[in-house]
C-alpha cells in the first residue's frame, strides 16, 4: 500500500508556503476546507478485481509470502511496504508555534509531514500521535511498532526528552531514527552557511557563530557545525552563553559546552554577538538592532523563529551580507523539507540501520551543491523546496555516505 496525495503539488505548496495573513483574513475557512477529511489516504498498489486476484493478495496466496518471510526475515523488505515507509511519531508536546497541544491537535501537522515525505521524496509515511508524554512509554511503543516500518521520524517532541528518546530508540531498533526538529534544521542551516561563506570568499573554518536557543534545534546545529569544521561556535540560553563554568547546566547543555565555545566566552547573548560572523536564531526571542550592528563585517544573520524572526530581515539587511529566515515570504528559507525526504529516501534505498553524522553532513553538502557557483547571491544561498533536484541529490549523497560508513545493508 502507498499513500495518495489529496490534490496536486499545490497542496504541498500551501504547507511549505503558508497563506499570508491577508489571504487568511479574506478567506478564513480556507484552511479548514483544505483539511476537512484529512490530507491523506491509503490506496492499494495491486488490483483485487476477482477471485483470482483475491486469492493472491489475501488467502491462500499470502500464506506463501508469510512463510517465506518467517524463514528469511530480510524478505520483509521485498514483499511488504516496509522498505519505503516511515513512521512519523509525536506526542504533540512541541508543535512549532503552538507548543504542547496534545496528540489529537498535533495530527494535522503529522499528516502534513507525511504528504511532504511523499511529495518530495517518494517516501510513504504514516502519522502516529501518541497519548503519552512518558519517555519510557514512548520508547516502548515505538520499539513495538518498528517491525512495520523502515524508519522512524520523531516530530515535535519537547526537549530535553527528545534527545534521550532518539538516542535510546536508535540503540534498540535496527532502522533509522531521526528527530527532524534537531537534525533537519541543522542540516539545512549548514547547507546555507556553507554557501554564504563561499559567496563571501570564506570557509566554515573562518567563521565564529553564535546560536540563540539551546533546545533541540540549537543543540543539533551546534554539533553539526563542530563536526563540519566551524571556526568557533557558542550556544546561548535564557541565562546567556552556555559555558563550562556554569553550575546550572543540564547534562545535554554540559555536553555541548564541552564541545563548543573555544573562545571561552561568557555573559549575555548580545555580548557574544559582538564581532561574531554568524547569528543563528532558533529561540523565538528577540535581538536588538544594536547587537546585530556589533557583529563583524559581512556577517550572516539566520533568524529562524516563526512567525516572528529574532531579527526582522529589514533590520538584518542593514548590517548583514546574507540574511535567512524560517519563513517562505523572505529569500533564503531554512526549510526542513529540503532535507528529510531525501535523507530517508537515501537511507531506505540502502536499508541503512541508522543515520550517521557523515550522512547528515553529506545531505547538507548535497543541498548546498544544488546552487551553482555562478548562481550564488545574497538572496539565493539555499535552493527552493520545489527544486526537483534537491531530494534526488540528497538521496544519492546519503546513500553513498551510508555505504562508506558501513551502515548500508544493500548495495
Amino acid at each position: 500500500m502507498i499513500q495518495r496525495l489529496k490534490g496536486s503539488q499545490e497542496v504541498a505548496a500551501e504547507i511549505v508556503n503558508p497563506r499570508s495573513d491577508s489571504e487568511t483574513e479574506n478567506n478564513p475557512d480556507a484552511a479548514f476546507a483544505l483539511h476537512r477529511g484529512g490530507k491523506m489516504a491509503v490506496q492499494a498498489t495491486v488490483p483485487v478485481r476477482d477471485k483470482d486476484d483475491l486469492s493472491l493478495a489475501y488467502t491462500p496466496g499470502v500464506a506463501k509470502v508469510c512463510s517465506a518471510i518467517a524463514e528469511q526475515p530480510d524478505l520483509v523488505h521485498d514483499y511488504t511496504w516496509k522498505s519505503n515507509v516511515v513512521a512519523v511519531v509525536t506526542d504533540g508536546t512541541a508543535v512549532l508555534g503552538l507548543g504542547d497541544i496534545g496528540p489529537e491537535a498535533s495530527l494535522p501537522v503529522m499528516e502534513g509531514k507525511a504528504i511532504l515525505f511523499k511529495q518530495f521524496g517518494g517516501v510513504d509515511a504514516v502519522p502516529i500521535a501518541l497519548a503519552t508524554k512518558d519517555t519510557d512509554e514512548i520508547i516502548e511503543t515505538v520499539v513495538r511498532l518498528a517491525p512495520s516500518f523502515g524508519g522512524v521520524n520523531l516530530e515535535d517532541i519537547s526537549a530535553p526528552r527528545c534527545f534521550e528518546i532518539e538516542r535510546r530508540l536508535q540503540e534498540l531498533v535496527d532502522i533509522p531514527v531521526f528527530h527532524d526538529d534537531q537534525h533537519g534544521t541543522a542540516i539545512v542551516s549548514l547547507a546555507a552557511l556553507r554557501n554564504a561563506a563561499k559567496l563571501t570568499g570564506r570557509t566554515l573554518g573562518d567563521l565564529r557563530a553564535v546560536i540563540s536557543g539551546s533546545g533541540a534545534a540549537g543543540i543539533a546545529i551546534a554539533k553539526i557545525l563542530v563536526d563540519a569544521g566551524i571556526g568557533d561556535v557558542c550556544v546561548t540560553d535564557r541565562k546567556g552563553v552556555v559555558s563550562a563554568d556554569r553550575a546550572d547546566l543540564t547534562d545535554v547543555k554540559a555536553e555541548i559546552a564541552a564541545l563548543t565555545n573555544k573562545s571561552g566566552l561568557s555573559g549575555s547573548l548580545e555580548s557574544a554577538m559582538a564581532g561574531a560572523d554568524v547569528f543563528i536564531g532558533v529561540s523565538g526571542g528577540t535581538v536588538s538592532e544594536a547587537a546585530v550592528a556589533s557583529m563583524a563585517k559581512n556577517a550572516f544573520v539566520f533568524a529562524m523563529a516563526n512567525p516572528n524572526p529574532e531579527v526582522h530581515p529589514e533590520v538584518a539587511h542593514k548590517y548583514a551580507a546574507v540574511v535567512a529566515t524560517g519563513r517562505s515570504d523572505f529569500p533564503n528559507q531554512i526549510n526542513n523539507v529540503l532535507a528529510f525526504p531525501g535523507i530517508f529516501a537515501g537511507a531506505l534505498k540502502v536499508r541503512a540501520s541508522r543515520i550517521t553524522e557523515n550522512m547528515k553532513i553529506a545531505a547538507a553538502d548535497a543541498i548546498a551543491g544544488v546552487v551553482a557557483d555562478d548562481e550564488l547571491a545574497a538572496d539565493y544561498v539555499i535552493p527552493s523546496p520545489f527544486d526537483e533536484r534537491v531530494a534526488k541529490a540528497v538521496e544519492a549523497a546519503v546513500a553513498a555516505a551510508a555505504r562508506a560508513d558501513g551502515v548500508a545493508r544493500r548495495p
